[in-house]
């Protein structure tokens, strides 16, 4: 008998601790293509501190930011054939390098892209989409603060793109990845200390493009 009430107390204890350790299911708030951010700091020099470690002073910032789309199930994201970019393009001659507003770069440094010197700045970001070949186009024609349609001049997304603002195009060298990446993803990749491989990847392509401080 006393073991019995003992198993039903210990079976009374355990339904009441249920609770305790329950959770309700979580609100996450993010847009559809949440916001990323791809991130350098170029041209310093370390120094030691007096406790023995080091100090990384007077770098320069690079900067990326866009939004990252996601698969959500699709499959072969950028088409084939004659529509191969169409659909994420939205219909334009070049893509908005992720969603919604257009992706832009920041740099605190002046930086070699395709041949062309491109002063300190902010500069739009795009990718012109071919199959086996895309060019990387920095452009410095006016933004929308947000989305106006009456607007025809001024960028939004890659939406009123005007070719005449480019400043730099450069080819993207391009390769399959085994697994699907999900998210869209902007990263830079070290080649040294002074130049770097800007890389964008997407479900299975990665394509990247050179650039490099100035001499």
């Amino acid at each position: 008998m006393r073991l019995t009430t003992l198993i039903s107390t210990l079976a009374l204890c355990c339904w009441l601790a249920v609770p305790a350790f329950a959770q309700s299911v979580p609100e996450v708030k993010l847009p559809p293509s949440p916001p990323g951010q791809a991130a350098i700091q170029v041209a310093g020099t370390w120094t030691k501190t007096q406790d023995g470690g080091q100090r990384y002073e007077g770098g320069k910032w690079i900067v990326v930011d866009y939004s990252r789309p996601t698969l959500k199930g699709r499959t072969n994201i950028f088409g084939s054939g004659t529509e191969y970019g169409k659909a994420v393009s939205d219909g334009e001659p070049v893509w908005r390098a992720g969603a919604n507003a257009t992706t832009t770069l920041t740099t605190q440094v002046p930086l070699v892209v395709g041949g062309k010197t491109l002063a300190p700045g902010v500069y739009n970001v795009f990718v012109e989409l071919k199959p086996g070949a895309w060019t990387l186009v920095l452009t410095n024609q006016p933004r929308q603060p947000k989305y106006d349609r009456a607007d025809k001049m001024n960028l939004y997304g890659s939406y009123n793109y005007d070719p005449n603002f480019d400043v730099a195009r450069a080819p993207m060298q391009m390769d399959n990845i085994d697994q699907k990446l999900e998210e869209f993803t902007i990263t830079f990749l070290t080649v040294n200390d002074r130049s770097w491989l800007l890389t964008l990847a997407w479900e299975n392509t990665i394509a990247s493009a050179p650039i490099e401080l100035t001499k």
